[in-house]
C-alpha cells in the first residue's frame, strides 16, 4: 500500500473511533467524528446502547449518515431501537418515517417513547394528517402529543374531536384545548410590573397620587 493511501486509511480509522465527547465551541454543531461514533454504536450488541445512539443521531440531525442509518433500520430486530431509528430518519429528512413514529403510539410498551419524540417537533402541523387516519387509543395519544406541541392552529384541528361520541377522545381534545390555550396566554400575556402594597392600604389608595410636599 502506497504511503498516501495508508495515511488516508489511518485518518479514516481515527475518525471512526474518535471520542464522542466534545466541549466548548465544538459541541455546538454536529461534528462528523461525533456522529460517526454514534453510527458505530448502532452495531452494538446492547439494545439500549443502540437506541441511545439512534437518539443522539436524531439530535445531531446527521444527514450525512442517513444511508447507513437506513441500513441499520432494515436489519434491526428490537422494536424500541427501530422506533428510535425511525425518529432519527425523520429528523434527517425522511418524512415518511414519521408514520412509524406515530404508529409507536399504538404500543403500550413504546407509547411513552414515541410521545417523547413527537413532543420534540418544532411545529404540530406534520401530525394533523394523522388525526383522522388513526382511531381508538392511538387517536387519544396523538391528541395528547398535540397538547404538548400544539399552537393556535391546533385548536381548529382538534375542535371536531371535542364533540366525539367517544368520551375518552372528547376529554382528550378538551384537555389539549386547555393546555394549548394556557400556553398561548402565557406567551402573549404582557409583563406586569407591580409595586408592593403598603400594609393597611386599599387598591384605590395605592393608585392615588401623593400630594406634592
Amino acid at each position: 500500500m502506497k504511503p498516501p493511501a495508508r495515511a488516508a486509511l489511518l485518518a479514516a480509522t481515527l475518525l471512526l473511533f474518535a471520542p464522542t465527547f466534545l466541549t466548548g465551541a465544538a459541541a455546538q454543531g454536529p461534528p462528523v467524528a461525533d456522529a460517526a461514533g454514534y453510527v458505530r454504536r448502532l452495531g452494538d450488541r446492547d439494545a439500549r446502547t443502540r437506541q441511545q445512539a439512534a437518539e443522539e443521531l436524531a439530535r445531531l440531525v446527521a444527514v450525512e449518515h442517513m444511508r447507513l442509518v437506513e441500513g441499520y433500520r432494515m436489519q434491526e430486530r428490537d422494536a424500541r431501537v427501530r422506533l428510535a431509528l425511525d425518529w432519527a430518519l425523520y429528523r434527517m429528512g425522511k418524512t415518511q418515517a414519521l408514520f412509524e413514529v406515530v404508529r409507536g403510539l399504538e404500543s403500550d410498551s413504546r407509547y411513552e417513547q414515541a410521545l417523547s419524540y413527537l413532543a420534540q417537533l418544532e411545529t404540530p402541523q406534520p401530525l394533523y394528517v394523522f388525526l383522522k387516519r388513526v382511531s381508538g387509543k392511538t387517536q387519544v395519544r396523538l391528541i395528547e402529543a398535540l397538547a404538548r406541541v400544539g399552537d393556535a392552529t391546533t385548536l381548529d384541528e382538534i375542535k371536531p374531536f371535542m364533540d366525539s361520541p367517544d368520551p375518552v377522545v372528547s376529554e382528550a381534545a378538551k384537555f389539549a384545548e386547555r393546555e394549548i390555550t394556557i400556553r398561548l396566554e402565557e406567551k402573549t400575556a404582557p409583563d406586569e410590573v407591580t409595586r408592593p402594597r403598603r400594609t393597611g392600604s386599599t387598591p384605590e389608595e395605592e393608585t392615588r397620587e401623593e400630594p406634592p410636599v
